[in-house]
């Protein structure tokens, strides 16, 4: 994972965070929906800035596991 990509994920995960305390969701279920909600909004944002989709960016040579063994 890319900068690009960790940043669009910890951006994700941190709004999800503050919208279920914010909202006091509770259960799996709306938690779940949430994430789904603000994944969508974020890459919804990525589209419409003209950005690079997770999915559509480079992935690294070498995988974390190689890295560590070096």
């Amino acid at each position: 994972m890319g900068s690009t990509e960790l940043a669009a994920n910890l951006f994700r995960a941190t709004q999800t965070d503050e919208k279920l305390r914010r909202e006091n969701i509770q259960g799996k279920e709306a938690a779940y929906d949430l994430h789904y909600d603000v994944g969508k909004k974020v890459r919804q944002t990525i589209a419409e800035l003209g950005g690079t989709m997770p999915e559509d960016l480079p992935t690294p040579e070498k995988s974390i596991q190689q890295v560590e063994k070096e």
